[in-house]
């Protein structure tokens, strides 16, 4: 993962250069997929279960298509999709058809902070409190282009274990997240987790060696990365080709 200084990281978060990309387009293809009921008394939607390398699958963990999604914090492309396709998503897991998975593909340090702070509440937090940080990632940006660069590079100079938890105070993300319900407490000790951001950092380079990822949002369809999609309108038609 590179290293953004100053200001720098704003303005890179906010570019499209990063966020979003265009590649030779695959196909995945499929047979119509039946609807599995989830266990009574539940839905699949609000079923989510941690998988050994730590990210969160929402849904039907046998489904017959699983989705996964790259995707940061700090790209406005994944803001967007979550904005859009984020119910649509749920309506389709809950049919039995389809898993979903968010793997944080982290940027910058405002990115690893947020990413620290959606994990902090667990597994059954992580998706609706994921929802909430991207669309208040506008919110977030104007109060981190208000720092300054000298305040900025003060808040990157404290020792790693205090560093994501001054940013995050900085630009509004430990309230935030105390209005979610994660106490301030516990906010604190999930952001000067040293362990848990150096892994988020180990998960982007597993991502690129693994899929070559050149852009938030990506999208890994049964173990296939599908190109030329970073918005609904264009993952509906490789869905419905999967079978759903």
């Amino acid at each position: 993962m590179k290293a953004f200084t100053g200001l720098a990281l704003i303005a890179l978060s906010l570019s499209l250069s990063a966020c979003g990309k265009k590649d030779a387009e695959n196909s995945v293809a499929g047979e119509p997929v039946a609807a599995v009921a989830a266990p009574a008394g539940t839905n699949w939607s609000t079923t989510v279960t941690e998988t050994p390398e730590g990210s969160f699958v929402m849904g039907n963990p046998q489904a017959k298509v699983k989705l996964v999604e790259y995707a940061s914090y700090t790209c406005s492309h994944c803001r967007d999709f979550a904005a859009e396709a984020s119910e649509e998503i749920r309506k389709i897991v809950d049919s039995g058809k389809m898993s979903y998975e968010l793997r944080n593909f982290v940027r910058d340090p405002i990115d690893i902070s947020t990413a620290l702070l959606a994990r902090c509440g667990g597994k059954d937090v992580f998706y609706p409190i994921s929802d909430q940080f991207f669309a208040n990632q506008n919110t977030m940006f104007e109060k981190a282009q208000s720092l300054g660069d000298a305040k900025y590079q003060q808040l990157m100079s404290a020792p790693p274990a205090q560093r994501f938890g001054n940013l995050a105070e900085a630009v509004g993300l430990v309230d935030f997240a105390k209005q979610r319900g994660i106490a301030e407490d516990q906010a604190k000790q999930c952001l000067a987790d040293t362990a848990a951001a150096e892994k988020l950092a180990k998960g982007v380079e597993a991502a690129n060696s693994q899929y070559q990822i050149e852009g938030t949002p990506t999208f890994i369809l049964n173990n296939v990365k599908i190109d030329n999609v970073a918005n609904w309108a264009s993952l509906q038609p490789k869905l419905k080709e999967a079978g759903i």
